[in-house]
């Protein structure tokens, strides 16, 4: 009769352990990885991102953290930042551009990756497709591919004896070549000849500017990508003073004193990735629970 007592009592303790151990809140707080972009050029991004946490209910260094890593347009930091929060192992990792989310897609396949905003996620091998992306990459297309044809023409409306552009674009950024011939296929319509100025590096946006003067353009259109949107403001400047007008593809480069703009708004892009960071770590945490349930 003792050794039963015992046993039950034994049994009776660990079970209010185990209900006392489910009952007790877990004290893990979500690392969120935010990959891409500069902290100098786009704070106005990253403030959207935390404001649609914020509306989702979450506070940083309360129930969520960030881990922010700007490679400020370059490559070779950006492969180097990916795999470093791959280390760290975050939950989440966020990528702002297109060379972001291919430099975390080469570091990770196991770590859920959310795209702010991409020009053609399908085309870049992100996801399958739209519909069913697969693999651990999701999130919001820009659709600018689309719209580069649309930005021509609205330039030649603003300037209707317009017959040449500068093409300021960087050859190496993903989604960029469908850009450049969306573009080359509206000109011929509109009476345009395209002068074509690559864009690799910081120090190419000077000499870019300097080879359109000397090649008679009579306005500018630019494509973006990370070189020139993370030197947005010597991008502009260097416009102003080369008498070009020009037609940009955010709103950005108009708050920064550009002529226009024409293109979704990427800050409400990047403040809806939060929903899917949301919907990430809500499963996440459910099968967190169910494992707990069948152990």
């Amino acid at each position: 009769m003792s050794k039963r007592i015992v046993g039950f009592a034994l049994s009776a303790m660990l079970f209010a352990l185990c209900v006392n151990a489910k009952a007790q809140p877990t004290k893990k707080v979500p690392r969120i990885g935010y990959l891409g972009g500069s902290a100098t050029a786009n704070p106005h991004r990253l403030e959207a991102f935390r404001r649609g946490l914020r509306d989702l209910g979450y506070v940083e260094g309360k129930n969520i953290a960030l881990e922010l890593r700007f490679p400020e347009g370059d490559l070779q930091r950006e492969r180097a930042f990916a795999a470093e929060l791959v280390r760290l192992n975050v939950d989440v990792i966020v990528t702002v551009g297109s060379n972001a989310t291919r430099a975390a897609k080469e570091a990770t396949a196991a770590i859920p990756i959310v795209m702010t905003q991409d020009p053609d996620p399908v085309g870049n091998k992100f996801v399958g497709s739209l519909a069913r992306p697969a693999g651990n990459i999701t999130g919001l297309s820009n659709l600018n591919r689309e719209l580069s044809g649309k930005r021509l023409e609205l330039l030649k409306e603003i300037i209707p004896r317009l017959s040449r552009v500068a093409v300021f674009g960087t050859s190496t950024q993903p989604g960029h070549e469908q850009a450049r011939k969306e573009t080359e296929l509206a000109a011929p319509a509109l009476g345009v000849k395209l002068q074509y100025l690559d864009v690799l590096e910081p120090k190419d946006i000077e000499a870019s500017f300097r080879a359109a003067t000397k090649g008679r353009a009579e306005a500018a259109l630019g494509l973006g990508g990370a070189v020139l949107n993370s030197h947005r403001s010597k991008v502009v400047e260097l416009a102003a003073r080369s008498r070009l007008p020009a037609m940009y593809s955010t709103q950005a480069y108009v708050e920064g004193g550009g002529l226009m703009s024409y293109g979704v708004s990427i800050t409400d892009l990047d403040r809806r990735a939060a929903t899917y960071v949301d919907k990430i770590l809500r499963k996440a945490r459910r099968f967190a629970c169910r494992a707990a349930d069948e152990v």
